[in-house]
């Protein structure tokens, strides 16, 4: 029986290079790959990375859980198989923007060391820059703007990471922000000033 990949010729080695696109937009290309438990302030952070980045004159691509799973993953739920596919087809998705030479930031819950493994593996670990964005569970459910931790606690929403499935934290992330001791401000300020060094041409 024929492989699947049996047929496919990719033609990667024909195209024009990252380098060539990392030349035309004057930036490096990196993954910023922001992870923490729902309500802690990646995507308010990735939005605010997007936005000063982009006003520094960097082309920027925000990938985040709540739109990619209604668009491109929107057949997938949140089963531990489901979970590792949404990771896995981000991560590849993510790996398509790094080779236009696009920074890009991935704001997604990946509660588990394995998923985040898994993506930097695809990526390359030299590309995926891991930012744990750290607010404890009990800070997050006061926050809770879109009452899900609610819902969680009813038994309304099953496998909700903190409640009902588990979140690993990252044990050695490439910077930890711990944003219930900072405003939205400094807590991003903190990241463009880590990141800069790594996409400036």
């Amino acid at each position: 029986m024929n492989s699947k990949s049996e047929h496919i010729h990719p033609v990667f080695d024909q195209l024009l290079t990252r380098e060539d696109k990392e030349k035309l937009l004057k930036q490096k290309a990196k993954v910023l790959w922001f992870t923490g438990l729902s309500g802690s302030g990646k995507s308010t952070i990735a939005k605010g990375l997007e936005k000063t980045l982009h006003e520094k004159g960097f082309l920027v691509m925000v990938l985040d859980g709540d739109n990619v799973r209604a668009g491109i993953n929107n057949n997938l739920g949140f089963s531990d198989e489901d979970r590792k596919e949404n990771i896995r087809r981000i991560a590849e998705v993510s790996k398509l923007f790094l080779q236009c030479g696009v920074v890009t930031i991935c704001s997604f819950v990946s509660p588990t060391a394995e998923i985040r493994k898994m993506a930097g593996e695809i990526i390359g670990k030299e590309d995926f820059v891991e930012i744990y964005v750290n607010a404890s569970l009990e800070e997050c459910e006061k926050r809770d703007v879109k009452g899900l931790y609610a819902k969680a606690r009813k038994g309304e929403i099953k496998d909700f990471t903190g409640i009902s499935a588990p979140f690993e934290a990252p044990i050695n992330p490439d910077l930890e922000i711990v944003t219930e001791k900072k405003t939205v401000e400094e807590s991003v300020n903190e990241v463009v000033n880590f990141v800069l060094p790594k996409i400036k041409f």
